[in-house]
């Protein structure tokens, strides 16, 4: 076995690097573990956004109703399901269906809310500190319609959202044309909410990456793990390529894998991936100046400086990380509907990633109920990035010994 370290984090993507940070500033000796190339796993692809305006989980009161809606348009659904009788993927398409209640949006509110803004401040923060160049920008997030419909039942959704504190403008399509240039003139109304932020997730991670690398992080990349040793209530040993590793405190922010991982510490983490997809084009001549969603498409838009980069779909069960070409062509078509592009794209990369998601579409952040030198920080579906700088700090804090806020009790460990 290896000399004794003091924290390992499994996993070095948004979330594994934003605890490494926010551990090492808290004076802590970090070791960052990964199963490929630290920065560039399913977090790089993906949109970029920073969105404290999230505050509403995944399973909520309406979507599985919207889910079977959008599988009778399998051309344009932003939703999509593995055919599978596999036990646990069963269960958890069970258990996500109960969580779409009141109660579980009542529940996952305070939560998400105290950890977005946390996140928020974070970045920030650290974006400037750190001087990472990553294109990021405060310029809101804006949400697009083209359907009287659409918009009419976002603005119901949005009054909620504005009565927990959350800063939102609405525009008519005169308003959307003068606020953002390159949606199409057919584009009736939009949702601005101007407490966002995006940037650039891969050169955010590699910035971030480099910054641990010089805070005096030992990287261990392309190692998967293989195992663990526990006795005792700890985990005494991490097993991964040919070595072995001893840690004071162990971190899981595995992503997707977190799960199958958990399994061998005798630990029940009912995570599936959800497969995303995006195209990253050079610049168009009217580029977007807001970090976009488009109506009920569920496509998100970002401009990157010199490039745009357009992302959609969620397929739970996958563990594929191969794109679907099929799916990235309707991703261009997609976003045609709302803005004025070029009749051709120069598409400079494709990428497909997965999102850890829980049944209750809620992160998990806490404490193993087994191993008392385990924090578990995964689950955060497609928030990863988003989270990523606030889960950091509530790891950190949680290692140094201080109770999480209440907000955050009802993201520690919850399953049986």
């Amino acid at each position: 076995m290896e000399s004794k370290r003091d924290v390992l984090i499994i996993g070095a993507g948004p979330v594994g690097l934003s605890c490494a940070y926010y551990l090492l500033k808290a004076g802590r000796q970090v070791t960052l573990l990964d199963a490929k190339e630290i920065g560039k796993g399913s977090g790089a692809g993906n949109a970029g956004h920073i969105v404290p305006s999230h505050i509403i989980p995944l399973a909520a009161p309406g979507v599985v109703a919207s889910a079977l809606k959008w599988m009778l348009e399998p051309a344009f659904s932003p939703f999509g399901m593995k055919l599978s009788l596999d036990p646990r993927y069963l269960a958890w398409l069970v258990q996500f269906a109960a969580a779409c209640n009141d109660a579980n949006v009542q529940r996952g509110i305070p939560p998400l809310k105290y950890l977005g803004q946390l996140s928020a401040e974070n970045f920030a923060r650290l974006v400037a500190e750190e001087k990472i160049e990553c294109h990021y920008r405060t310029a809101g997030f804006l949400n697009l319609y083209r359907t009287r419909q659409a918009f009419e039942a976002a603005r119901r959704e949005t009054d909620f959202i504005q009565k927990q504190g959350i800063p939102v403008r609405m525009y008519e399509a005169a308003e959307v044309q003068a606020v953002e240039p390159a949606a199409r003139e057919d584009v009736l109304g939009g949702i601005h909410f101007t407490g966002d932020a995006y940037l650039d997730p891969a050169r955010f991670l590699a910035g971030l990456a480099e910054r641990v690398r010089a805070m005096g992080a030992e990287i261990i990349e392309n190692t998967p793990v293989t195992g663990f040793l526990s006795a005792q209530g700890k985990v005494r040993g991490v097993q991964a390529g040919a070595g072995e590793w001893e840690a004071e405190q162990v971190v899981l922010a595995a992503g997707a894998w977190s799960g199958i991982l958990a399994r061998k510490l005798g630990l029940h983490i009912p995570l599936q991936p959800a497969r995303g997809y995006s195209l990253t084009a050079s610049a168009v001549q009217h580029m977007p100046q807001h970090a976009l969603i488009l109506g009920d498409r569920r496509v998100a838009v970002t401009p990157l400086g010199t490039a745009l980069r357009v992302t959609g779909r969620l397929e739970v069960g996958e563990f594929s990380v191969i794109p679907n070409p099929r799916w990235i062509e309707r991703l261009e078509g997609l976003a045609r509907e709302y803005l004025r592009l070029e009749e051709a794209l120069e598409i400079r990369e494709t990428w497909a990633g997965l999102r850890p998601t829980t049944p209750d579409g809620m992160p998990l952040i806490g404490f193993s109920p087994r191993h008392s030198n385990l924090i578990l920080a995964t689950g955060h579906a497609m928030l990863g990035l988003s989270l990523g700088p606030g889960t950091g700090q509530v790891v950190a804090e949680l290692a140094n010994g201080a109770k999480p806020a209440a907000e955050l009790r009802a993201l520690g460990y919850r399953y049986r």
